[in-house]
């Protein structure tokens, strides 16, 4: 009998196996992602952090190489920046560019509130922003909390005015109002996708108006002077800006045991940060290890700095020039040859909600990170489908460094399901697989994702970079 359990798989307790010394790692591993995603809550803020914790760690921006027609060499690290929002590191290895990559990737946009181009107005002596949403969310769930402006503008004679509303515990925040539950009651028949309509996640910025009692839009124009006095932009800046509504406030530990954190933005910030800290972690290696962390997936990975955009490719080839001689066929070799794990959440098993998974093929906290075979909605629909090949590698590899692993789908077959960048780099011929951190409440203002979860991963990340 002892022998047929062996036959059998299981899915063990993280917790189960860690003694004081993986148990500290793990919690100073969250302590640092908890401070990461309580400042960096945009993605130009994430490719900002990451550029100048690589550069600590000697990475060299591609494009000096390539003025000073600098070779690279085995052991170089360089980064390329496409547009202050999609980021690719590269750690050349001593083996031929042609054989391939090892490549982790992650998307560090999130679901949020962007301002429109002219947000801003005057209601009934309220100064508004109005807003339109980025990526699936529940639009309910942004009315009544506390939320914060992040992002940029730039002015017209180039300048850059970084502005962050709403985070220091000084400051006020700003939020969008719901109706009391007194006077909700056509509002409470509605489904909860129509509770709330998007036209209505207009921000309340202010009520106080300027003293001069003739002029129009007094409380309008009393916001304008307070942006104005402080950032030195005026209305027509809106035009040239980059503003996003986020929740106020810093990530947290949470449960009574602080055995999960809980942060706005895990997807896919989570799989970002892990890969990073993976990256920073490998010194040597044979085939040339990359992690690219991109723009735009939440919204299908479009525009020019998504990963539909030929920023990586034209990067890789830039890269190959550097290393050897050029030629195209070396960059469609390369990018053949390379094996990916395209690192993205996963949605775990909420005992509150048990009847939209199927538990024998759902990922749980505390089980480690996790493999998604497949992706895509109601019959595969749009997915990237891994080779069992490339499964049955990362099986020895994980099981080679003692990480924790699990496989998932995204619940039961008919209930949704959602997509990834993977199939995109899969058009390359390359070996792909979803891979990631489990989470409550995916795409909510606050997300939760178990401690435990997020070290293994960054251990299954390193484990890929440097066997694989």
């Amino acid at each position: 009998m002892e022998d047929l359990k062996k036959l059998e798989k299981k899915y063990e307790l993280v917790w189960d196996k860690y003694g004081k010394e993986d148990l500290d790692k793990a919690f100073e591993l969250s302590d640092r992602y908890i401070d990461f995603m309580s400042k960096c809550k945009t993605e130009r803020e994430c490719v900002t952090e990451f550029i100048e914790m690589a550069e600590k760690d000697g990475y060299l921006d591609i494009n000096q190489c390539i003025a000073e027609g600098r070779k690279l060499k085995a052991g170089d690290k360089v980064y390329a920046n496409c547009m202050g929002k999609t980021l690719a590191l590269f750690l050349i290895g001593t083996e031929p560019i042609e054989k391939g990559f090892k490549i982790l990737g992650a998307h560090v946009d999130s679901p949020r509130l962007d301002l429109k181009q002219n947000p801003l107005y005057e209601d009934s002596d309220f100064a508004m922003l109005k807003t339109h949403y980025y990526g699936g969310i529940k639009k309910y769930q942004w009315v009544t909390i506390p939320l914060a402006i992040h992002g940029v503008v730039i002015k017209k004679d180039g300048s850059v005015v970084n502005i962050v509303i709403g985070e220091d515990d000084r400051e006020p925040v700003v939020g969008i109002s719901d109706l009391l539950v007194h006077l909700s009651a056509d509002q409470m028949a509605k489904t909860l996708a129509k509770g709330i309509e998007g036209e209505s996640l207009n921000v309340c910025v202010g009520s106080i108006p300027v003293e001069d009692k003739e002029a129009k839009n007094r409380v309008k124009l009393n916001i304008l002077r307070l942006l104005n006095e402080k950032y030195g932009i005026i209305e027509e800046d809106f035009v040239s800006a980059e503003l996003e509504v986020v929740p106020a406030g810093r990530a947290r530990s949470y449960g009574l045991d602080s055995s999960m954190v809980m942060a706005y933005g895990h997807d896919d910030r989570i799989c970002a940060y892990t890969s990073f800290e993976a990256m920073m972690k490998i010194k040597n290696t044979d085939k040339t290890c990359i992690t690219l962390l991109v723009d735009k997936e939440e919204v299908g990975s479009q525009g020019a700095t998504g990963m539909q955009s030929r920023f990586f490719e034209n990067t890789v080839a830039e890269l190959v020039n550097l290393v050897e001689d050029y030629s195209e066929l070396k960059v469609r070799r390369a990018l053949a040859n390379s094996k990916m794990l395209s690192s993205d959440v996963s949605a775990a098993f909420d005992p509150n909600y048990p009847s939209v998974s199927e538990k024998q093929n759902n990922a749980f906290f505390g089980k480690g990170v996790v493999f998604n075979k497949y992706t895509g909605a109601r019959g595969k629909g749009g997915c990237n489908d891994a080779n069992p090949e490339f499964i049955a590698q990362l099986r020895r590899v994980m099981d080679k460094h003692n990480v924790y692993w699990q496989t998932s789908e995204l619940g039961k077959v008919d209930q949704g399901g959602g997509g990834t960048i993977a199939y995109i780099l899969a058009e390359y011929g390359m070996e792909v697989i979803d891979s990631g951190v489990a989470l409550h409440n995916m795409h909510a203002p606050w997300e939760i994702a178990s401690k435990a979860d997020i070290y293994e991963t960054c251990r299954a990340y390193e484990a890929f970079l440097l066997d694989i």
